[in-house]
């Protein structure tokens, strides 16, 4: 998707606008609907839902436009919502206002995005309207999400071996634990997709991976972008490690704690999907020679042989 800014109204009370354009290539995540749908349509759809029906602040909608004939390709306006966002590169621990902050301000950033993420899963999904999310014929819940992640990565790898693939691949079908229920799940639940102000959100962002899931596989996404934004798992006082975070989340989600090992290997493994489908998108606009091997050696690969490391 493209993002740019524009005004309305005079010199006075100048209103900023945010445009989100649909990118003209493939879409980046396996389609989650029966419904034929551009990832814009996905996210302006999920987030009217969301801020229809909880208190999870989001940038409050102008329109949707699906005519192509307006701007070339979908768009929706939203208005623009001032905040600070931690940053991804270089990683929000080691620059910016997080590393600056003092470590009760970083602890309740961590909380607080954590916080908006358990509201998002305690959605009354179908009083939202989000059957949609659900394809026909498809029981909602973590084997269903590992069958579509498999046959997308299988898709996007167009016949080249990723061996850490297949070695998580045939551990999640063995250890992958069943589902304590289902609901509406982020999809992209990072800190990077919140925007702060004074630590707390104002705005939660990015929904076009959404799906009806198990919550724990929205928090084993959290998790796993925690661990590649802390290299050698360094942290700054004040940012809470990950069995807090597990602590943080089961406590304000009123969910008995369970291990999220397994979902945060199934993060990782959806994370190299996604970066081999992105690296085709490149290669394919000439971008990358046919030749490379990011889409093999990568942070979502170094992540996820981490995992894999460390179950032995």
């Amino acid at each position: 998707m493209f993002t740019a800014e524009c005004t309305r109204g005079d010199e006075s009370s100048p209103e900023r606008l945010v445009l989100r354009l649909e990118n003209p290539e493939p879409a980046i995540y396996p389609p989650q609907s029966g419904e034929v749908l551009t990832e814009i349509e996905i996210q302006h759809r999920v987030m009217t839902a969301i801020d229809s029906h909880s208190s999870v602040p989001m940038a409050p909608i102008v329109g949707y436009e699906a005519d192509h004939s307006v701007a070339g390709r979908p768009f929706f306006v939203m208005r623009f919502v001032e905040g600070q966002v931690p940053i991804e590169d270089p990683p929000y621990t080691a620059q910016g206002f997080f590393a600056d902050a003092a470590p009760a301000q970083r602890h309740a950033l961590v909380r607080n995005g954590i916080a908006a993420m358990a509201a998002i899963h305690a959605l009354d999904w179908r009083a939202a309207g989000l059957e949609w999310l659900i394809p026909d014929d498809v029981t909602p819940g973590t084997p269903a999400q590992l069958d579509l992640w498999e046959s997308f990565g299988a898709e996007e790898l167009r016949d080249r071996r990723h061996p850490l693939l297949e070695q998580a691949w045939a551990w999640l079908r063995a250890e992958l634990p069943a589902d304590r229920s289902v609901g509406m799940c982020w999809g992209d639940p990072r800190p990077g997709n919140v925007i702060f102000e004074d630590f707390t959100p104002v705005c939660v962002t990015d929904f076009e991976a959404s799906y009806i899931g198990a919550p724990e596989m929205d928090l084993g996404w959290w998790l796993m972008f925690d661990r590649t934004s802390h290299p050698g798992d360094l942290r700054l006082e004040g940012d809470p490690d990950r069995d807090e975070q597990r602590r943080i989340y089961f406590g304000l989600a009123g969910r008995e704690p369970v291990d999220t090992t397994a979902h945060e290997v199934f993060a990782a493994a959806r994370y190299c999907v996604i970066v081999v489908r992105v690296m085709n998108r490149w290669e394919e606009r000439g971008d990358l020679p046919a030749d490379h091997t990011i889409w093999l050696e990568n942070p979502a690969s170094t992540a996820l042989a981490a995992l894999l490391g460390e179950l032995g």
